[in-house]
């Protein structure tokens, strides 16, 4: 028994015994949703998240025990904890993961005398596995995902300041319908070539890091007593005497087969070959990223307008465009929380702060212009 059970009363009070029924219901559906998640896995990242699944098995097991004969019938566990569970179920394991590293990070157990030390401990090494789970998923999805996400929330926030902007000059509802629509069409244009270009010239920067294959038939030609191989290899990171016996094998292997094994042999030795192609998976394709951003600008923008599109008056359409384009900054800042595995109410009431902001500062300088031309 951890000295903080032995500290507990021997008859638990009502709170205590509400409160570790509570641990008790989470930790069991905490291990549900990994086992979930292990099912759809192979290899080491199945054999990990099971290992997790123990560990919180006997952190329930540690809530049993303080129970005893007051474990009562199975509680529902916190609306969070069923969320993770309904992810993991039936979507991609990065929305899970997140929300699990999120969960671990702010365990409860810190401030509990009744949870031991090492349970607290297992929780911050458990959100430092999900955390590492969850970076390969996150690094596939990012480039899309930026792109997705910049497109959606600039299309929100540009066509929602344009379109109040318009109508604080007082213009007619038809002048503001009309400005927000080419808005949309020469925003989400815009943003599509714009990404192509961004992400078609990272590709080529990083590709303009990698070893040239034409490299390898030169290898075989090299004066094994006096070459520049090994600075070839320092170039790239590796130490001078690391450099020096990494170049004497591959010219060794090279003399000894007659087949180059190439400067993809420096990856045997130091991160050279497979590190700018891997950045360059990363960084996505230039096609995807810029119909990701002409998209979702367009989604984006179509939402401040729509009250325009059904003939409302302009203030009442201005208004309704306001608080529709709120809910939506909220959803894509609380996305963007979710998948990082940081607050999804901090980041929707950031971003909600920022968008209308900026629409804010728009109208009023429409207004006055609308004043001054007037």
């Amino acid at each position: 028994m951890t000295a903080s059970s032995a500290a507990t009363p021997t008859t638990p009070t009502r709170k205590q015994i509400k409160r570790w029924q509570r641990y008790l219901a989470n930790e069991r559906a905490e291990a549900a949703v990994y086992r979930e998640l292990a099912l759809k896995k192979q290899g080491e990242e199945r054999e990990i998240l099971l290992r997790i699944a123990e560990a919180e098995a006997r952190h329930e097991e540690h809530w049993r025990t303080l129970l005893g004969d007051h474990v009562g019938m199975p509680r529902r566990p916190d609306y969070s904890t069923l969320l993770m569970g309904f992810l993991a179920k039936r979507f991609g394991s990065v929305f899970t993961l997140a929300l699990m590293q999120s969960a671990e990070a702010r365990t409860p157990y810190e401030k509990d005398d009744d949870a031991t030390d090492q349970m607290t401990a297992d929780e911050r090494i458990h959100a430092e596995v999900v955390r590492g789970l969850a970076a390969k998923s996150r690094e596939k999805m990012s480039g899309n995902f930026r792109a997705a996400v910049f497109g959606a929330n600039d299309g929100l926030v540009s066509n929602l300041a344009l379109v109040l902007g318009v109508v604080g000059s007082g213009v007619d509802t038809s002048y503001v319908l009309l400005t927000g629509i080419s808005g949309l069409l020469a925003g989400a244009l815009s943003m599509g070539a714009g990404e192509y270009v961004s992400v078609c010239s990272q590709r080529e920067l990083l590709e303009a890091s990698a070893p040239s294959p034409d490299t390898d038939g030169a290898l075989p030609k090299l004066d094994i007593n006096a070459n520049e191989l090994a600075l070839v290899y320092r170039a790239r990171g590796m130490d001078p005497d690391a450099a020096e016996a990494h170049a004497r094998k591959v010219l060794s292997s090279v003399r000894g087969s007659g087949v180059g094994s190439g400067l993809g042999g420096v990856s045997g030795g130091a991160p050279v070959g497979a590190a700018p192609h891997a950045n360059a998976e990363v960084v996505g394709s230039g096609w995807s990223a810029a119909l990701s951003s002409f998209l979702f600008f367009a989604s984006g923008a179509l939402i401040p307008i729509l009250p325009f599109i059904f003939g409302a008056s302009s203030m009442v359409a201005a208004v309704l465009a306001c608080v529709l384009v709120g809910i939506a900054l909220m959803c894509t800042g609380g996305i963007v929380g979710v998948l990082s595995g940081t607050s999804p109410g901090l980041r929707a009431l950031r971003q909600l702060a920022i968008g209308l902001g900026a629409a804010g500062i728009t109208y009023g300088l429409g207004n006055l212009f609308g004043v001054a031309l007037g």
